[in-house]
């Protein structure tokens, strides 16, 4: 699976070790929770192809549904006896929601890192105060951040946002204070508004102004990294402690190893899999979920979401490509790619941007959102979502 394709050589940037609380990630590369997409299976696959390095986080729990043990939540957060750390990203409007959460974990020894997400853009986080929306109201903030990490204990808490809500709403520099006022480990920041969503370019300029304005603590840049390349420049062009990865390896949980070997200068092992590695990856995929969710069919199901960021690229016609779209069996799966020409090399439009991309949306907000940044007035439980996940 290596092949340096004839791309420019990458270099090093850096070799420091990045630290969040004890555990220190080597080389400085996250995978970012992704709703529905970073469960323990697809965390197993990553990890696989990094060597176990890195830092890989759960996707969004809700800290109504932790506390309440709802039955989805707690299978969202059981993680593999080889993960260390054990990286859990919680998602809370309600203080002390989020401290009974967070206590929850540290008392019950469930994880080894807490995230907090501030940074989700989707309609029905926002319209309740949360993601992306509740670095505006900078007192909820800070109290959610105290009660986040005064109940931690030990464990370290880190958080992840965006610049803003919108152009005209910017946060990102006020929210990095508060955090690091109220003992937040690290900040990731992912260099668009919630009203971009994933369109558009990811502002860079904005992470080196975050690292600029909180030199005390670690910051990692999210946004447009489609290559370990693209990691490379982030850290050089921004001065950031490491990267945040999402959309970049959405369907090609190999990118970790390239940017393990892109930090390490390891400049020859870039992946270029031929169709046919892709193929067992992706039986491999579909098989870690049945095994993870207890029944084959719904694993492979569940794979279904994964299907065209594989073949991103590939020559495999609309039709067979709907009809893996819609197997519900291991031997299905497998039947229906052995039918393709699994010879084919990597092909160039497989790199570059995949998942979603629509930009200059509306942000759903709760009614008299923006009157006043400092008033949390009406933000309580009722306001926490009762779900986690996608």
């Amino acid at each position: 699976m290596r092949d340096n394709g004839g791309m420019p050589t990458p270099t090093p940037t850096t070799t420091s070790t990045l630290t969040i609380g004890p555990h220190p990630v080597r080389p400085p590369v996250v995978l970012a929770p992704m709703a529905g997409i970073t469960n323990a299976p697809f965390r197993t696959l990553c990890r696989e192809f990094s060597g176990g390095k890195g830092l890989f986080v759960s996707e969004m729990i809700t800290t109504r549904a932790l506390v309440e043990r709802n039955d989805k939540t707690m299978q969202l957060i059981k993680f593999d006896a080889s993960e260390r750390p054990r990286s859990i990203q919680l998602y809370g409007v309600d203080p002390a929601t989020v401290g009974k959460a967070v206590r929850m974990i540290a008392d019950e020894g469930l994880a080894d890192h807490i995230d907090l997400n501030f940074g989700c853009p989707v309609p029905k986080v926002t319209r309740k105060g949360g993601g992306s929306a509740l670095p505006f109201k900078r007192n909820l903030l800070r109290a959610i951040l105290r009660e986040a990490v005064s109940g931690a204990g030990d464990l370290p808490v880190t958080m992840k946002m965006r610049k803003g809500i919108d152009d005209d709403h910017i946060t990102y520099l006020d929210a990095g204070r508060i955090a690091v006022e109220e003992g937040v480990t690290a900040i990731a920041l992912h260099g668009r508004t919630a009203a971009q969503h994933y369109g558009g370019t990811a502002d860079w300029d904005a992470i080196a102004r975050l690292k600029e304005h909180v030199p005390e603590i670690p910051v990692l840049g999210n946004g447009d990294i489609w290559s370990a390349e693209d990691a490379l420049r982030m850290v050089r062009e921004t001065g950031c402690d490491g990267v945040v990865v999402g959309r970049g390896c959405l369907g090609r949980p190999w990118l970790f190893s390239d940017l393990v070997a892109a930090f390490e200068g390891r400049t020859e092992d870039i992946a270029r899999p031929p169709l046919r590695e892709v193929a067992d990856v992706m039986v491999r995929h579909a098989t870690l979920l049945g095994e993870w969710i207890g029944d084959e069919s719904r694993g492979v199901i569940d794979f279904r979401k994964h299907v065209a960021w594989y073949l991103k690229g590939f020559a495999v016609g609309s039709e067979m490509r709907k009809r893996l779209a819609v197997t519900s069996s291991l031997a299905e799966l497998r039947a229906g790619l052995d039918e393709l020409d699994l010879d084919q090399p990597w092909p160039a439009g497989a790199d570059g941007p995949r998942g979603r991309t629509s930009g200059n949306n509306r942000v759903v907000l709760p009614d008299g959102w923006l009157k006043d940044p400092y008033d949390c007035a009406g933000v309580g439980e009722d306001a926490e979502l009762d779900t986690s996940g996608g």
